[in-house]
C-alpha cells in the first residue's frame, strides 16, 4: 500500500505538466493521392512560459506542423526550438504563460531495482497513460529507429526499465516515487517484452541550460567512433585494459574512427587507441565517455588519459561544438 500511495502521489504531481505532441504532414502515395499523416508523441513542460522537452524523433519532420495538447485539453501551435545534435532530445515552444512545470530529479542517484513510473500518450491516442516498473539496468547502448524503421541512431548511457512504453510514449517522463523526472522515455525493444529505455535526465540538463541561455542546444564533442570496453570484450580481444573505450571505425562507408579536423584529431588520437579517463575520472560502466564529456562546455580544454602505441600518455583536447 505504501508504494501504491507513493505512485499515486507521484502521478498527481507530474501529470499536469505532461503533454501530447501531435504532428501532421502532407504525404503523397504512389498513385499521386495526397493525404494527411498524423503522428503522436509525448513531452513535458520545463518552463512556465512554454518550453517543452520531448524526443528528437517525435518532431524531426521539418515539413510537419506540430500541436501540443495540455493535460487540461487546451491546444497550442508548437514551434520546434532546437534539436539536440547528440541525443534523442528536442525542445518545442508554445505561446503560453503560467504553465505547470515538472521537477527534475538526479538520475545519477538511481539504483537498479528502484521503482519508476512512465507517463505518456500511449499509442498516440491515450493521453497521460501511466505504467509502473523498476530500473532494470543503467548505461545501456541501443540502436533506435523511427517508427518506419528508416532513420537509426546509436543511443548510449540509457536507463533500462520494464515500465511499459508504447509508440506515442516517446518523449514522456520517467518519474521516481517523489514525482521527479529522472528520464525521458525514448525507445522500446521491439523484439522483446518488458524492455524499454530512457535517456537519464542528467544528460538532458546541460541541453536545458543551453537552450535557456542561447536559444539552442549546444553540445561539445570529441569526434571519435568508439566501443566501450568491458571485461568480456577485453578478454576476447586480448586488450590490456578492461575499462575505457576503444577508438574504432564503423562497418559502414565513411564511418571513420576519428573525424578529420575534430578535437580528437587535433590532439593526435588515432584508431585503436584506448581512452581510459577524462580529467582524472575513469571511463567505465558507471561513467560513460558521453556522460563525462557532457559535463564540460564548448571551448573547455580537458586532459584525456590514453593508451597510444603501447604507452600510456596524457592528451589535452579543446572541445568543439557538434555541428
Amino acid at each position: 500500500m505504501e508504494e501504491s500511495s507513493a505512485i499515486i502521489d507521484s502521478v498527481k504531481k507530474v501529470s499536469p505538466a505532461v503533454v501530447s505532441v501531435v504532428s501532421k504532414s502532407q504525404v503523397q502515395n504512389i498513385f499521386g493521392d495526397v493525404y494527411t499523416q498524423q503522428g503522436g508523441g509525448t513531452g513535458f513542460i520545463i518552463t512556465s512560459d512554454g518550453l517543452i522537452l520531448t524526443n528528437k524523433h517525435v518532431v524531426s519532420d521539418a515539413n510537419a506542423t506540430y500541436t501540443v495538447i495540455l493535460a487540461d485539453g487546451k491546444n497550442y501551435d508548437a514551434k520546434v526550438q532546437s534539436l539536440d545534435p547528440l541525443d534523442d532530445i528536442a525542445v518545442v515552444k508554445i505561446d503560453a504563460r503560467n504553465l505547470p512545470v515538472v521537477e527534475l530529479g538526479d538520475s545519477d542517484q538511481l539504483t537498479v531495482g528502484q521503482w519508476v513510473v512512465a507517463v505518456g500518450n500511449a499509442l498516440g491516442k491515450y493521453q497521460n497513460t501511466v505504467t509502473v516498473g523498476v530500473i532494470s539496468a543503467k548505461e545501456r547502448k541501443v540502436e533506435a529507429s523511427d517508427p518506419s524503421g528508416g532513420d537509426t541512431e546509436s543511443l548510449q548511457g540509457l536507463l533500462q526499465t520494464d515500465a511499459a512504453v508504447n509508440p506515442g510514449n516517446s518523449g514522456g517522463p520517467l518519474v521516481n516515487l517523489v514525482g521527479q523526472v529522472v528520464g525521458i522515455n525514448t525507445a522500446v525493444a521491439s523484439n522483446a517484452q518488458g524492455i524499454s529505455f530512457a535517456i537519464p535526465i542528467n544528460l538532458a540538463k546541460k541541453a536545458i541550460d543551453s537552450i535557456k541561455k542561447t536559444g539552442k542546444i549546444i553540445r561539445p564533442y570529441l569526434g571519435i567512433r568508439y566501443l566501450p570496453i568491458t571485461p568480456d570484450l577485453a578478454k576476447a580481444n586480448n586488450l590490456k585494459y578492461d575499462y575505457g573505450v576503444l577508438v574504432i571505425r564503423g562497418n559502414g562507408i565513411g564511418q571513420v574512427a576519428v573525424v578529420s579536423g575534430s578535437p580528437a584529431d587535433k590532439a593526435g588520437i588515432a584508431e585503436n587507441d584506448i581512452i581510459l579517463g577524462i580529467n582524472g575520472e575513469r571511463i567505465d560502466e558507471n561513467n560513460s565517455l558521453s556522460s563525462l564529456i557532457q559535463k564540460y562546455n564548448v571551448g573547455d580544454t580537458v586532459t584525456l588519459k590514453i593508451f597510444h602505441k603501447d604507452e600510456e600518455k596524457d592528451a589535452k583536447v579543446t572541445l568543439q561544438e557538434i555541428k
